[in-house]
Order: C-alpha cells, then sequence, then structure tokens
C-alpha cells in the first residue's frame, strides 16, 4: 500500500500547483541556510508542463544554486520531441537564470544503452559521494498504469542495488533512477493532477499487494500532490 507522509488534495490544477511552490521553496531555502547546493530531480511527460511554467516565473528562488537531474529518459536523441530533457529545458530550464554546468542529464549519444546507463551512474554518484548527501528533492509523476520515471511492473526491483538501469521496451528504450535510488532522496513529490491521474492514486493508496510501481515510494517525507 502506498503511504505518503503529506497528502495535498485540491479541486484544481491552479491551486495544486500554488501549494507545490509553497512546499517546493520552503525545502530550497531550509536547505541553502546551511550549504550551497540544492539538487532537485526532474520528470517528463505532459503532466508537468503547466507546473514547470509556472515554477520558470518564479523571482524568488536562487536558480543558480540548485543543480537539475532527469528521473529518466526516452533513449532518444536529446532534441527529439520524445525527450524528456528536451521537454524540460523547453517549458523550464531555458526560462531560468542558470548555467549548462547546473544540467545533468542522461547520456543517450554513445550508442549502447548499457554504457550511458554506466556513465549516468557514475555521474550520479560522483556528485552525491562527493557531496555525502542524497538528492534533495525528485518530481515524479506516475502513468495511469502507476508506473514512476521508467519503472514498470516487469522491471521494477526493490533488491537492485544500482542506482541507474534500462528497461526496453516497444516503443523506446528507456534509462532511470531505480527505486533504490529514489527512495534514497531527501524528499519526494509525487505529482498527479487532473481525473485520469487520480483514478490511479485511489488505486495505488489501496494497494496491498504491490501491483504498482509508486506502491514501492517509502513513507518518509513522501509528499503527494493530486486533483480532482
Amino acid at each position: 500500500m502506498a503511504k505518503f507522509s503529506k497528502i495535498i488534495r485540491k479541486d484544481n490544477e491552479n491551486l495544486l500547483i500554488d501549494k507545490f511552490i509553497e512546499k517546493f521553496k520552503d525545502k530550497i531555502n531550509k536547505k541553502l541556510k546551511y550549504s550551497k547546493r540544492f539538487s532537485f530531480v526532474l520528470t517528463g511527460g505532459l503532466s508537468p508542463i503547466k507546473l514547470y511554467k509556472n515554477l520558470a516565473k518564479i523571482k524568488k528562488i536562487n536558480w543558480e544554486n540548485i543543480d537539475f537531474f532527469i528521473g529518466d529518459e526516452r533513449y532518444v536523441n536529446e532534441r527529439s520531441k520524445s525527450s524528456n530533457i528536451n521537454l524540460c529545458k523547453k517549458y523550464f530550464l531555458n526560462k531560468i537564470n542558470i548555467s549548462k554546468k547546473q544540467i545533468f542529464n542522461i547520456p543517450t549519444n554513445s550508442g549502447s544503452i548499457k554504457k550511458d546507463t554506466e556513465n549516468y551512474e557514475k555521474i550520479i554518484k560522483k556528485y552525491l559521494f562527493n557531496k555525502k548527501k542524497s538528492f534533495d528533492l525528485i518530481l515524479l509523476g506516475i502513468g495511469e498504469d502507476g508506473h514512476i520515471a521508467s519503472l514498470f511492473k516487469k522491471n521494477i526491483n526493490k533488491n537492485n542495488k544500482k542506482y541507474v538501469d534500462f528497461v526496453r521496451k516497444k516503443n523506446f528504450s528507456r534509462i532511470t533512477l531505480t527505486i533504490k535510488c529514489i527512495n534514497q532522496c531527501n524528499s519526494i513529490f509525487l505529482w498527479a493532477p487532473g481525473k485520469k491521474k487520480s483514478l490511479i492514486v485511489k488505486k495505488i493508496l489501496l494497494d496491498k499487494q504491490f501491483k504498482y510501481p509508486a506502491s514501492y515510494l517509502r513513507k518518509r517525507n513522501n509528499f503527494l500532490f493530486y486533483s480532482n
């Protein structure tokens, strides 16, 4: 059964975005009081587009102190319309005052998904281990089948000790953070706006048999945002 330390439900997406921004700013401000950097893992898909547009308008955030990662990526060229990082840049990252050095995207250009997966794991471990910390915040979307990042029913593995892995699917092969890596993040924000998402949210809240990948999320500092 999926459990959350905080469930935030609003009547519409605009109200949900307002609450998200409030919690988001609070997390950043608390961390930057004692640290110079804040790490934020982004999600792809259509559901965060409106959220990203609103985040990009916030002026009272020290974006230059935030490092951006991506939770999963289709194994396509970064310029592809199917690329998650392309979407994140289009609606968010290209709209705020940051440098290229602050964006740690998943490599997809070596021709070997295994090699690129290993390279992203090295990037993450170097970043995290050098600073002796976990990611500060990961934003996750949720599919109508209950998948998170690119963790589906057939490839989610709680015993996987890697930080990054890959999965081959009929439409796109994908590189993804593992459930281990996700659950080690300091905070998890699960973003599920709209009626279609609310249907799967209700299912994971009642799921006692771990039928859905989202059910594997740990409870501590795990926030669910959903609307009707």
